[in-house]
């Protein structure tokens, strides 16, 4: 049995090489400037249908190859990293593409809209000692590190409840143009949208913080602006989506837990607050640009129950 290392392929003592799938927006704000500014990594290629767009960013980011096919782009030998950051429609057929290749694999989510695809992509990553990622990034702000280190120092002792919170307002306004929906779609069906979107890293972040699992759930989906500009039409049209959801959860280790997510809720985004009780403490972490402050952290104990602001020291 050969060892992750080896069946992977060392990579110490040389940069990580990558190779982006999508040039879209948010390829261009988030993950090619991000590529680019890690001293230990070097943007190989860039890969998008639309070619002109992977020529404008590869010549923007200094990737040497640029091509609009994918297949080719996976194949090459001179990489370690697909990130794959297009349509969420596309997500699996990438990332499994990259994984038989040999790659490792970072994924904007979702991996796959039915689970069990997602649980075989994983299945296969592991049997070839391949890393995988998803781009959970609100884990890595100062505020909710922070928050990790007080849990795991055992500030709150054996935790309760878990509650999350996603209030965002950015398709408040009907008139703003939906992106990563299907206008085809058979709109007598709900589907999933601001949960897969919105819900997500708040889900994330519930198993990272409480160490466990959700075991149940019960909640509901509601399409509370049915009528909305679609930017793949450049039309309103009727679009059954979830724009809002409420659920609560039971966790392997006797947590409880809600979760509320939206996109039409007032608010500044990402907007996400999360909180954690406990038999010694509670910790509650908001992700909120209010009044020129991104985020703030608050903690209470028995003692003390006002919660208080903390300062987030300077490590993290």
């Amino acid at each position: 049995m050969e060892s992750e290392s080896e069946m992977a392929g060392p990579i110490t003592g040389r940069k990580v090489r990558v190779a982006v799938l999508g040039a879209g927006a948010w390829a261009n704000r988030a993950h090619l400037p991000g590529w680019v500014r890690d001293p230990r990594t070097e943007l190989v290629a860039i890969c998008d249908t639309d070619l002109k767009l992977a020529e404008e960013a590869a010549q923007k980011f200094g990737a040497g190859t640029v091509s609009d096919n994918f297949r080719e782009i996976v194949a090459r030998e001179d990489f370690d990293v697909v990130d794959v950051c297009t349509p969420s429609s596309t997500h699996f057929e990438l990332s499994m593409a990259a994984l038989d290749a040999g790659k490792h694999v970072l994924c904007e989510k979702p991996v796959a809209f039915d689970f069990r695809e997602t649980l075989r992509a994983s299945d296969i990553a592991k049997s070839k000692g391949l890393k995988t990622k998803l781009g959970f990034t609100f884990r890595y702000s100062p505020a909710m590190l922070y928050m990790k280190e007080l849990v795991d120092q055992g500030f709150i002792g054996e935790p309760y409840i878990y509650n999350a919170y996603e209030q965002n307002s950015q398709w408040i306004d009907p008139q703003t143009p939906l992106r990563q929906v299907d206008p085809n779609a058979d709109q007598s069906i709900l589907h999933v949208s601001s949960l897969e979107g919105y819900g997500a890293p708040v889900i994330d972040i519930a198993r990272w913080m409480t160490g466990a699992e959700m075991t149940s759930v019960v909640g509901t989906m509601k399409n509370f602006v049915p009528e909305r500009m679609v930017r793949a039409t450049g039309t309103m049209m009727r679009m059954n989506i979830d724009d809002g959801d409420i659920f609560i959860a039971e966790f392997a280790n006797g947590v409880i837990g809600s979760v509320q997510t939206s996109f039409v809720t007032v608010g500044n985004y990402p907007g996400i607050e999360v909180r954690l009780y406990g038999s010694k403490g509670a910790v509650i972490t908001r992700l909120v640009e209010e009044f020129g402050v991104a985020e703030t952290i608050k903690i209470a104990t028995p003692d003390d129950v006002e919660f208080k602001e903390q300062v987030v020291p300077e490590r993290f």
